[in-house]
């Protein structure tokens, strides 16, 4: 392979990771429980956090370390759901050919 050729691979991966970064992006995915909803991206950023009144109870009843347990499990249940959600969709990628050579296949 010439440099020329290279140099042209070398563009090719470029475009076809940054590509597949944007659909990694576009992955949202939800996990609620005791009132708590989280939504994490393919990105594993959270996106949102919302509460219901009754998850405010521990707190109003003196339990603000059940509320903090309960949250930090939701937490982390919408960013496995995501990374899991991610890793299937780039398996998915990568067997209908769309990342070609970039993670030597």
């Amino acid at each position: 392979m010439g440099m020329f050729d290279q140099i042209k691979e070398a563009m090719r991966m470029r475009s076809e990771a940054k590509r597949i970064q944007n659909e990694i992006q576009k992955i949202s995915v939800t996990h609620s429980n005791g009132g708590i909803t989280v939504t994490a991206k393919g990105d594993m950023t959270i996106s949102s956090i919302t509460f219901t009144p009754e998850a405010y109870d521990e707190v109003k009843a003196g339990k603000p370390a059940r509320f903090e347990t309960m949250l930090l499990n939701v937490v982390n249940a919408a960013l496995k759901k995501a990374r899991d959600t991610t890793q299937q969709e780039m398996a998915k990628m990568m067997q209908a050919g769309g990342a070609g050579g970039l993670f030597g296949k």
